[in-house]
């Protein structure tokens, strides 16, 4: 059966430079800044594959150009990937990874990919629990699912901006953990999801599926409760998600009755 593309992404980027008179909380104005911030590398991964897609900017390149870096190179084959996806999962991608694109995008002349749903990790973790840490390492970590790679610090980026191969090879490899960790995490916390998009509504179907992972293997466990209805509660044999279905077992004459509160 098909299922919607939902694609695993994550990006690293480089930072602002620019001319201040301390370390201690600056404030430094725009016209302080000697270069704008750009996307170093991407990893992408669709949900389920083995395969990861993975481009980063050439260190030569990056060490020989003027203060604004050309990325078009480096944009156009995850333009193609986002345009595909149906869903979209990031850590902190709502605030960084996605506006941070976008605005790549935008000034390298790229219209928006189709549109996509998009799923947090970090939102999630937030919402429904209570993690020591959020951070992606620390979560992956917590759940026993791994950690993030060590990069050796801020020198990886100073090092990759300045023509190092060597640091260009390790981010990129550094990038690639993450998304596949990232993966390894959104699945752990796929059931506890209740507001993911609804998987079901992307695939032609006769019989229920999960909303969460697509599955087939629901089973009826009680009922579930509204202001206005009771419906048959279902559990997902696969990811051990929780569901309902769509439409209330109240009888005619008990909706007729029935009344909420004012």
């Amino acid at each position: 059966m098909l299922q919607p593309r939902v694609l695993m992404l994550d990006i690293e980027t480089a930072p602002l430079l620019g001319y201040h008179w301390g370390l201690w909380k600056q404030n430094i104005g725009y016209g302080q800044l000697e270069s704008e911030w750009y996307i170093l590398c991407w990893a992408a991964k669709w949900l389920g594959d083995k395969k990861v897609h993975a481009h980063g900017l050439d260190a030569g390149k990056i060490a020989k150009s003027d203060s604004d870096v050309k990325d078009a190179e480096l944009l156009e084959p995850l333009w193609e990937l986002m345009d595909e996806a149906d869903i979209i999962v990031a850590h902190n991608g709502k605030k960084f990874d996605m506006p941070k694109i976008n605005a790549r995008f935008l000034k390298a002349g790229f219209n928006p990919p189709s549109p996509y749903k998009q799923v947090d990790t970090l939102n999630e973790c937030k919402k429904t629990f209570r993690f020591t840490s959020n951070r992606l390492d620390a979560v992956a970590q917590f759940l026993g699912l791994g950690r993030k790679m060590d990069t050796g610090g801020f020198d990886l980026w100073t090092d990759y901006m300045k023509g190092s191969k060597a640091a260009q090879k390790k981010m990129l490899k550094y990038n690639i953990q993450d998304v596949k960790l990232l993966e390894d995490v959104y699945l752990k916390l796929l059931p506890w999801m209740p507001n993911h998009p609804n998987v079901g509504v992307y695939v032609d179907h006769d019989k229920p599926i999960c909303p969460k992972c697509g599955s087939t293997h629901l089973q009826k466990r009680g009922y579930a409760y509204t202001q206005v209805g009771k419906y048959h509660r279902m559990q997902c044999m696969g990811c051990g998600g929780w569901s309902r279905t769509r439409f209330t077992i109240n009888t005619k004459e008990v909706r007729k009755e029935l009344v909420t509160n004012a």
